[in-house]
């Protein structure tokens, strides 16, 4: 289940209030970039895309988190009845479902840990799980970004990126080129495209 486009965008409206910054943006410009994707894929709903895009990172509401914003999010989401929005909490942050190669740290409890590798242990990826995560790694919280250079960013900020993460952001933007026909950067309009 989901909430409706206006509710997302009122959850995300309240999360900020809770803890602003930039990754409220951030989640605009993913939901963006996801709704247009959608758009030029055969069999996906753009209106979902957006949705789900625009609450891939709400367990930000909580606080200043690395891992624990997933916790945070999938649980958040689990409350409200959001199930579909809290799959995409979990899984946005784990392209090859393993905690193996996360990018940041682990400050989550022992209970929320068990509970996301759990999760992804039974979770099937599909391609909204995909889709956002290609677009979590094309979204800045000014607009959209080289994929290479944000996962770039990424590096810099915290010294290190997998190659495994890297090579498979890379496979996403392909798989996505090849169902819509295009180019994603002109999908998505970077650069005034």
């Amino acid at each position: 289940m989901l909430p409706t486009r206006e509710e997302a965008e009122q959850l995300l409206r309240e999360a900020e209030r809770c803890n602003p910054g930039p990754w409220g943006n951030h989640s605009r410009v993913t939901a963006q970039c996801a709704e247009r994707i959608a758009k030029e894929c055969g069999g996906l709903d753009s209106d979902k895309a957006y949705i789900l895009g625009l609450l891939h990172d709400i367990g930000r509401k909580f606080g200043v988190r690395h891992l624990g914003h997933v916790s945070d999010g999938y649980s958040y989401m689990m409350s409200l009845g959001y199930d579909e929005a809290a799959k995409i909490c979990l899984t946005h942050s784990f392209n090859n479902q393993t905690t193996d190669v996360y990018i940041g740290k682990f400050d989550t409890t022992g209970e929320e840990l068990k509970m996301i590798r759990d999760a992804l242990k039974t979770v099937v990826m599909d391609d909204y799980d995909k889709l956002v995560q290609l677009c979590d790694s094309i979204a800045g919280a000014d607009g959209v970004l080289d994929i290479e250079e944000r996962m770039d960013d990424v590096r810099r900020r915290y010294g290190f990126y997998p190659q495994e993460k890297w090579d498979k952001n890379l496979q996403l933007k392909k798989y996505f080129e090849k169902k819509t026909g295009k180019d994603i950067y002109s999908v998505v309009g970077k650069g005034g495209q």
